[in-house]
């Protein structure tokens, strides 16, 4: 779907992923990886030592859900069990630093971010739609500047179709009136189109295995190479 007078007459509501859509997030967890991978070497290889923290992370997330803390306590409990139980105090802590470090970060936006959300605000209410730790993404909205373009602000604790439609009810509007913009097929795209929403999808260079899935086609779907395109797809004078 790409006709532009379309896509302005259906939309009356546009929500927006936040971590690696309108800033820069994966690439901080990449690096944390690798340096744990690094730290891992006495007992085993990278790729075991990044396959056993994805298996961790993955078993932890119904329990722990998503961000920095729950990344720590998985990086511990991986090391505890990649060593054999032998892990030393000083590897924890430096462990426990890894994870600190993906904490409070100076906020990177995307080229462009505060341009397309001014220029969209003012035709559209905008809405961001994260999830994650509730303190933690609140720090990094309030960090990004980016918090008086939106007229809410929406932290779930996962992304699915009913997350979706709980916004859409509280906004008074169909699934048809909503666009979502992100770059996770899995959680920003995929659960909208199932309710019959709008998703522009902006895949990032860096994305967590858990959020990899089948990427399909769909008449409600639009693909962008990057953030600063998408206005094109709208008649905005």
């Amino acid at each position: 779907m790409s006709d532009k007078l379309k896509l302005n007459s259906n939309i009356k509501l546009i929500a927006f992923d936040a971590d690696d859509t309108l800033w820069i997030n994966e690439y901080h967890y990449h690096t944390a990886e690798k340096r744990f991978a690094e730290l891992m070497a006495p007992w085993c290889d990278a790729k075991r030592a990044n396959d056993t923290l994805l298996r961790v992370e993955k078993d932890n997330l119904p329990l722990l859900g998503y961000g920095s803390k729950p990344f720590i306590i998985s990086l511990i409990e991986c090391g505890i069990e990649l060593s054999g139980g032998t892990l030393s105090n000083e590897m924890i802590t430096k462990l426990i630093a890894i994870g600190k470090e993906t904490i409070g970060r100076p906020i990177e936006l995307y080229p462009d971010t505060e341009k397309v959300l001014a220029t969209l605000a003012s035709h559209y209410p905008l809405v961001l739609a994260t999830k994650g730790d509730l303190k933690e993404q609140e720090s990094k909205v309030e960090r990004s500047g980016l918090k008086r373009y939106f007229s809410s602000v929406e932290i779930m604790s996962e992304k699915h179709p009913g997350s979706y439609q709980s916004i859409i009810q509280k906004h008074g509007i169909n699934p048809e009136n909503f666009l979502m913009v992100g770059n996770s097929f899995k959680s920003d795209i995929k659960p909208v189109l199932d309710i019959g929403g709008y998703a522009i999808y902006i895949p990032s260079d860096i994305i967590w295995a858990h959020e990899v899935i089948e990427e399909t086609e769909h008449p409600n779907l639009i693909r962008a190479k990057e953030l600063s395109k998408i206005l094109e797809l709208f008649e905005i004078a």
